[in-house]
């Protein structure tokens, strides 16, 4: 696929990026974080800053490996479709076709105030799970739905036993809303790894390894740290009071570097869950080769995983609007003004209203431990920012990474 490069990256610019990355350490933000940027074919910047694990004094390197969490949403996405290239699925399947416990669903009625006010509805087709629209939620979502989630753990955390088993447990449950009415940010995608699994016959993690990590040498990327990685598994820490995902929980003068997970004792050495929607952990290097055959039309040195139509059609935006126009009530990873989605990720449709400056066509998505990258195909530009802190809502820095980058540009 031909790139068309436009613009230059100041190097003087650019190492402003460095100076913001040491004032968050500085400030007990972050614990450290590391930015890798590609412009075209070639690496124009990288910088690390601060630690992976603050009580070992280890530095936050090229090589350590950090939970990505939902920025595993667009490999699922892409896992799904390499499935409908090959003629196995169509996204206007009803989820039930594929996971028969989704029939006969049901929906709460608007407004209501038990889990028992409901009414039938029509089952949610594989495109409405894909695009947040089905009527799914998760636990640290407003409403009703979300805090019975919360109540029986519907997390899909690494150590939560299997992926069929916390599915059926969703299924039990009604839907938020009527599938297509709204947007909420959901464990839909979730479901969508159990649809791969059942339809591939394999479980998530091996198609993960055949199909995309292998094709594309992503050799440190899985559900569980890779073999031998040993401490250079970073360390994730909170600011909030609570777990790290309890986000009414913040703590009033706490510490903003609580430590909740490590090397060595880490679920992640030995996931059970294969959560398509947050599983992942990877290095910024393997995640950037992933975020490269996104901008390169879904190839990446000769490695073909879908054709440059199917990802030109998951770029798009695939909501009738903005995401702000869908009656949005949950939490996200993005801004929702200006911004659409697809197939995968955020697709920006105007960065005035996002405030965050930027290009039409922009393709992101971000993990709730603060990680986030984007690819802009008007300058050919891709960028991977990592670090371990969650939740994500707690700094700005995506948008200020972004300016950073965009006041670079000449």
């Amino acid at each position: 696929m031909t790139r068309q490069t436009t613009g230059v990256l100041d190097p003087n610019r650019l190492a402003r990026i460095g100076d913001w990355m040491q004032s968050y350490v500085d400030a007990a933000k972050y614990a450290g974080a590391s930015v890798l940027i590609h412009h075209g074919a070639a690496e124009a910047y990288y910088h690390d800053a601060g630690q992976r694990n603050l009580a070992a004094d280890l530095p936050f390197a090229r090589d350590t490996v950090a939970r990505i969490y939902s920025m595993t949403k667009p490999v699922t996405s892409v896992a799904l479709m390499m499935l409908v290239e090959r003629g196995l699925l169509h996204l206007d399947c009803p989820i039930s076709d594929i996971l028969p416990g989704f029939s006969q669903m049901h929906a709460l009625v608007p407004g209501a105030a038990r889990l028992d006010q409901t009414q039938p509805c029509a089952t949610p087709t594989l495109h409405q799970l894909l695009t947040h629209t089905a009527g799914f939620s998760y636990p640290f979502n407003p409403g009703i739905l979300a805090q019975q989630m919360d109540r029986h753990d519907l997390l899909f955390r690494p150590g939560d036993g299997v992926l069929k088993d916390m599915v059926a447990q969703v299924a039990a449950l009604p839907l938020a809303f009527a599938p297509g009415s709204r947007w909420e940010y959901s464990v839909s995608i979730d479901l969508i790894g159990r649809v791969i699994e059942v339809v591939s016959g394999q479980s998530l993690a091996a198609f993960f390894q055949d199909q995309i990590f292998d094709p594309l040498g992503m050799t440190q990327t899985g559900f569980s740290v890779p073999a031998g990685a040993g401490d250079r598994f970073a360390s994730l820490y909170t600011p909030l009071a609570g777990g790290a995902f309890a986000l009414n929980e913040r703590s009033q003068g706490g510490p903003t570097l609580r430590l909740v997970d490590e090397a060595g004792s880490s679920p992640y050495h030995g996931a059970s869950m294969y959560s398509g929607g947050g599983g992942l952990v990877s290095t910024i290097d393997d995640f950037m080769r992933f975020a490269l055959m996104l901008r390169g039309g879904g190839a990446l040195d000769g490695a073909r995983l879908v054709s440059p139509s199917t990802m030109a059609f998951m770029r798009r935006n695939h909501l009738p609007g903005d995401i702000a126009s869908m009656g949005v009530t949950s939490f996200a990873e993005q801004p929702m003004d200006g911004m659409g989605f697809g197939l995968g990720g955020a697709v920006v449709l105007d960065p005035a209203r996002a405030r965050v400056p930027g290009s039409i066509g922009d393709f992101s998505w971000g993990g709730m431990a603060s990680t986030f990258f984007w690819l802009d195909p008007l300058h050919d530009l891709t960028a991977v920012f990592f670090t371990q802190l969650s939740p994500s809502s707690s700094y700005p820095s995506r948008s200020q990474l972004k300016a950073l980058v965009h006041g670079a540009l000449l």
